[in-house]
């Protein structure tokens, strides 16, 4: 009864409720540089790539990690990394043709936090609140455009991240602001003269951290990647 009173009086007053279930690794928790004995120099990268076209739902991904670790200009491979999300914890496996610690966890889940230990040298806690999910409302997928005209790219997204990117077929990755929508100038989708050309449309947005406990040049960034497939007319020309 005391508890039920307390929470019509927060209503009451307008004060914001905690929901049950939020944690350390839930969406909104923020970031955190977390600590470390400033002898490693970490990169760390959590990349989330869609299993379907415009995917709207974060188990439609899947998470790859790779974290590059060096000691005094050494790469390391010995000891322990861990990267952990709101779905359970990933221990990474050294993998030597690409001096990288790699590892990989079905979905996508936002919040990822890193622990690197080697020796007496370690990166805890690093913790990146990363993007929310994002989905392409325009063109729609399978539309049929004409690549000779500018073509506007909408899609849906909570708050804005720290950076994003927009790739086709035709362009490499140009950073753009995350406002939820972007202009794509004329000439920017693959086409041909005398037939319809298939063309995917890819926007990228990450958030990322510099950790407290490494040295300098250190990061861990969470990317999360989404694209949507579109037919490009015959030019004519």
């Amino acid at each position: 009864m005391r508890d039920a009173q307390a929470i019509l009086f927060a209503l009451f007053l307008g004060a914001p409720l905690v929901a049950c279930g939020g944690g350390a690794l839930s969406p909104g928790v923020g970031d955190d540089p977390g600590t470390g004995s400033v002898t490693l120099l970490v990169d760390a990268e959590v990349n989330a790539r869609p299993i379907l076209t415009n995917a709207r739902d974060g188990q439609d991904f899947t998470t790859e990690f790779h974290v590059q670790i060096e000691k005094a200009g050494t790469t390391v491979t010995t000891g322990s990394v861990i990267v952990r999300s709101s779905e359970g914890e990933v221990a990474l496996v050294y993998g030597g043709d690409s001096n990288r610690w790699n590892g990989a966890q079905v979905g996508y889940w936002e919040v990822y936090e890193l622990d690197v230990t080697s020796g007496s040298d370690f990166v805890e806690g690093v913790r990146v609140d990363g993007p929310a999910l994002h989905s392409f409302t325009a063109p729609q997928a399978g539309a049929t455009v004409d690549a000779l005209v500018p073509l506007q790219v909408d899609w849906k997204r909570g708050e804005a991240a720290d950076a994003a990117s927009i790739e086709t077929e035709q362009i490499d990755s140009l950073s753009i602001a995350d406002t939820g929508s972007f202009m794509l100038p004329a000439g920017s989708l693959k086409s041909t003269s005398s037939q319809v050309e298939q063309e995917r449309i890819r926007v990228e947005r990450s958030q990322r951290v510099t950790p407290t406990g490494a040295v300098g040049g250190s990061q861990m960034r969470v990317e999360i990647r989404n694209e949507i497939e579109i037919l490009v007319q015959a030019t004519g020309l």
